[in-house]
């Protein structure tokens, strides 16, 4: 049997879901395996901008939009953590690389670059990540809590955070104003 992976996909939460960390939200996956997964919510912005978390570490940010962008709350785990969803892939000191053009970097030297204007094209940084034990998304899946979508991360990087929600779902091909939390059965 071929290993199913959802790594470069969408989580996108069910109406049903009642777990205040995940209600309402986009997770992009970064990586699944027989191990288990983790991804980071790109759609929940927090109440801190890259400039304020830039002044933190004692770095500067250059003048122009990126000071102003938020920090995303990325999941429930190593909240105190930063983690950068990032275009390219490039070779950062501790990077994940999730498909052939986008990675997800923890180390510092990302933050260093972008600070001197040498950073990714594009990028998302979140505090914390969203982690689940082998088997545990597969059991979540079979209990109809997310639905699925290879990513398009033209929604994340692209479209404000209060667009993404239904960006990602209208990548499934119908109105989510239609979907019940219910199984059903033929």
């Amino acid at each position: 049997m071929d290993e199913f992976s959802l790594t470069d996909h969408f989580l996108i939460a069910m109406p049903n879901m009642t777990d205040p960390n995940f209600a309402g939200t986009v997770v992009y996956l970064c990586e699944h395996n027989e191990h288990g997964a983790m991804g980071v919510v790109v759609n929940r912005p927090a109440e801190v901008s890259l400039g304020e978390l830039f002044d933190q570490i004692d770095l500067s940010l250059p003048p122009g939009e990126l000071p102003g962008q938020p920090v995303y709350l990325g999941g429930p785990v190593q909240t105190d953590r930063g983690f950068v969803l990032h275009q390219p892939l490039d070779n950062w000191n501790s990077t994940l690389a999730v498909s052939d053009d986008t990675g997800l970097t923890t180390s510092r030297d990302i933050l260093v670059a972008v600070s001197q204007g040498e950073g990714p094209y594009r990028m998302l940084v979140t505090l914390g990540y969203a982690g689940w034990g082998a088997g545990q998304l597969e059991q979540e899946l079979a209990q109809n809590a997310w639905l699925t979508v290879p990513a398009n991360l033209d929604c994340v990087f692209d479209l404000p955070a209060q667009d993404r929600f239904r960006a990602a779902m209208q990548l499934l091909g119908f109105d989510p104003l239609a979907l019940s939390g219910e199984a059903g059965h033929a």
